[in-house]
């Protein structure tokens, strides 16, 4: 057979996973890292495919957070933290910052209901005078997986059937039956926070581990958390139903009703740190995305107030056209090595390319309030006017020079490559946890939802056992619960 010869898409079937260009996949579980922990290795190709080729299915719909709302405010320090970080926009108690925020559901299309139960996204966009800081999170704290090289799948399950295009629960359950530090996520999901009441009433997380960096170049562990003043309010099934039916975009009318009304909404924002000389002190990865740092050992410290003041002009132009990407920091807030915040680094600002095209960061809501030059000239939808003769660096007729010096993370990076799971997994003990946290009817709701998606008959008695077998580990109580309701004994 002519090996060049155009044969059908079928005939291409491999027993095994392949790149585009046909080349064996051995590990499509694990980025590449440095060591055990991190950071990802660039070179990881499979990895930047998978991503790349993720990140182009929709046009020009967001492929993830296409529902959602804006509005516009200031950020405000009311907590001295300048010990911590160097950063500019929090120097000193007073200090405001213009922001731009947008809530959104994660997984359904543009014009989707906003009472789906679904994660919602909280994305900060500050316009400091060092450039813009996205901090770009969740209002659940953890995420459902780990490594960025299994967030195509954990999408493409929550996603609709490419056969039916209908959401269909065995799908999710199937995929993450793979995957034990799910079961976190779900605790929140399936929990009454899983329909906020509308994007006013509901926490934000920045999910990821950030590093703050101070002035000395001493650096700490850090996440952030958005606690909303007026408290967390949520919907249980038949008052979604009911909202939902009479307005489908409940929460976006909502949040522009009460800043016209002058009922602004306000999070205070707190973080959490940790030095990484203690990371080792604690029974899981202070760099894990499906855990949380326990505020009893590692407690909330106060930082500032969000205050959203004013609705956008236009929802094209800043809400559809707004874009973040974790890649955006200023000095004195870095990375960490989190597997998944690394994948997210170079996966947003791809997807962004993509969507609004390679100079999307000209568009008025996504550029700099402050002075910016480079030498990033021309390409699609470039209209920033340049009349200089000199576009390389560096240039004895050109002034520019480079920026003063600041710290970012002294660690040293050594280790071999390799495709591995952390060695902390920690899966079953926070989710336990927190469901023993529950007043017992928001327990008895919890198993009612998990029975109902169980009880679907696309779910095989294998996937029912493990989902069993999974939750009994994290308590007991709950997986002889669903043991018994679904007639199914765990197999633990």
């Amino acid at each position: 057979m002519d090996p060049y010869k155009y044969r059908p898409s079928s005939a291409y079937n491999s027993p095994f996973f392949t790149t585009n260009s046909g080349a064996p996949v051995w590990n499509d579980n694990s980025a590449l890292t440095v060591g055990s922990r991190g950071p990802i290795l660039l070179e990881d190709y499979h990895l930047v495919e998978k991503l790349a080729n993720f990140e182009r299915e929709r046009i020009p719909e967001r492929v993830v957070h296409a529902r959602g709302a804006s509005a516009k405010g200031f950020f405000e320090v009311t907590h001295d933290i300048s010990h911590l970080t160097c950063a500019d926009f929090l120097r000193a108690p007073g200090v405001q910052t213009p922001v731009i925020v947008r809530f959104s559901t994660v997984i359904h299309e543009r014009g989707s209901p906003e009472t789906i139960r679904d994660p919602r996204g909280f994305a900060v966009k500050f316009y400091t005078r060092e450039g813009n800081f996205d901090l770009v999170g969740n209002n659940f704290p953890v995420f459902f997986i780990r490594d960025g090289m299994k967030f195509p799948d954990v999408i493409h399950a929550f996603k609709p059937n490419p056969k039916s295009h209908i959401q269909e629960y065995w799908r999710v359950l199937d995929f993450l039956s793979h995957h034990p530090e799910s079961l976190h996520a779900f605790s929140f999901l399936f929990d009454d926070v899983g329909v906020p009441q509308d994007y006013r009433h509901m926490e934000g997380s920045s999910v990821n581990t950030y590093t703050l960096i101070s002035k000395t170049g001493k650096a700490l562990y850090v996440k952030f958390h958005w606690k909303p003043t007026c408290g967390v309010k949520c919907l249980l099934e038949n008052e979604a139903i009911k909202v939902g039916g009479s307005n489908h975009s409940h929460a976006t009318q909502d949040l522009y009703d009460s800043i016209m009304a002058g009922n602004y909404p306000e999070w205070k924002l707190f973080i959490q740190t940790i030095d990484p000389d203690h990371e080792d002190k604690f029974d899981f990865d202070p760099l894990d995305s499906t855990n949380t740092w326990p505020e009893d050992i590692l407690p909330l410290q106060p930082v500032g107030r969000l205050v959203l003041n004013k609705n956008i002009d236009n929802f094209f132009a800043e809400n559809e056209q707004l874009a973040f990407g974790p890649a955006l920091v200023v000095p004195g807030i870095y990375f960490s090595d989190d597997k998944m915040l690394q994948a997210r680094i170079f996966a947003y600002g791809d997807t962004q390319r993509h969507r609004l095209g390679p100079n999307y960061l000209q568009l008025p809501v996504n550029a700099p309030k402050c002075a910016h030059h480079n030498n990033h000239h021309d390409g699609f939808m470039n209209f920033m006017h340049r009349d200089e003769e000199v576009n390389y660096f560096p240039s004895r007729f050109d002034p520019v020079r480079h920026a003063e010096t600041f710290p970012i993370p002294p660690a040293i990076c050594s280790g071999k490559r390799e495709k591995c799971i952390i060695a902390k997994e920690n899966n079953f003990k926070q989710p336990g946890e927190r469901y023993r946290s529950f007043a017992p009817d928001r327990q008895e709701r919890f198993i009612a939802r998990w029975v109902q998606v169980l009880s679907d008959p696309r779910v095989t008695h294998e996937i029912c056992s493990i989902w069993i077998s999974w939750w009994s580990q994290a308590d007991k109580s709950l997986g002889q619960k669903l043991a018994s309701r679904l007639n199914v004994k765990p197999s633990i």
